[in-house]
């Protein structure tokens, strides 16, 4: 009888790899190694630093939306390719791979839902899929957000994770700035809440249209939010930024934000504002 073989050092490291793989989680904030469950249990915020860490649409369903239900709106909406782009891979290609990977048709969605009783009108980016790039159907579903909100007289709160417009549609995706801003106007008049909460990163064309156009902007922790990225910059101007140039902090002492409020104490914060803004909004 054969004796049995002996593993290797290296395939013994590999198979404890394999089976921790999950398993655990380093902390991008304070490098602490916890339980993946220590994570996903405080909604993706460090137990011992508080770092935010990135949330998923469900996530957010979850602890903001009461029963984390969601009325999902214009679900069927799906991009096609009027450019007929392609860098390398053509755009179909690139969707079909966004959609596999994040499971969603697109980097947004939308519906009705209730926050603390308060019936509002939802919207939220998904990074997951192409950065949150903001396109044709991205913008549209947001311009169509505002509108029925208008109409059935909704507050409207919206997450905003986006690396910006979408570059495989060009101009298309450009004009959902002035859009997406056009409705939200028409819902401004109609004296509704429009509360922006803005999430790591929030950058590009939506940083620069609808997202700090809120009647309160609400900001994570850290997060990055601001037009071009601070490298862009450095290297268009050849001077060097301000410590912590574009962070949430530093916009809020600059008055481009309203406060800075931690994951966890975020649905109660929003639904104290939308007690004071929708009692305004009825005075009115």
């Amino acid at each position: 009888m054969p004796w049995p073989e002996k593993k290797s050092p290296e395939g013994d490291a590999a198979e404890k790899k394999t089976l921790g793989k999950g398993v655990f989680r380093k902390c991008d904030g304070c490098g602490e190694t916890m339980p993946s469950e220590a994570f996903s249990a405080n909604f993706e915020v460090c137990p011992q630093c508080g770092q935010h860490h990135k949330l998923a649409a469900g996530g957010w369903r979850a602890l903001l939306l009461d029963d984390g239900a969601l009325d999902e709106w214009d679900a069927h909406l799906e991009p096609t390719d009027p450019l007929e782009f392609a860098d390398g891979k053509t755009y179909p290609e690139r969707i079909a791979a966004a959609q596999k990977s994040s499971h969603a048709r697109e980097a947004i969605e939308v519906g009705r839902g209730s926050l603390d009783g308060h019936a509002i009108a939802w919207g939220s980016f998904l990074f997951a899929f192409m950065g949150g790039s903001m396109g044709s159907v991205v913008g549209e579903k947001i311009a169509r957000l505002f509108e029925r909100a208008t109409a059935e007289r909704l507050p409207v709160v919206l997450l905003q994770a986006s690396g910006g417009a979408r570059m495989q549609e060009g101009i298309l995706s450009l004009m959902q700035m002035a859009k997406t801003v056009g409705a939200l106007e028409r819902l401004k008049d109609a004296r509704l809440p429009f509360v922006s909460v803005l999430l790591h990163p929030t950058t590009g064309g939506v940083a620069a249209s609808f997202a700090l156009l809120g009647d309160v902007n609400l900001a994570e922790p850290g997060a990055l939010i601001g037009f071009a990225g601070p490298r862009v910059i450095e290297q268009t101007i050849r001077q060097k930024l301000p410590e912590g140039f574009q962070r949430s902090e530093f916009l809020l002492s600059h008055g481009m934000v309203d406060a800075i409020v931690s994951r966890l104490a975020m649905r109660r914060t929003i639904a104290t504002v939308l007690g004071h803004l929708t009692k305004t909004s009825k005075a009115d």
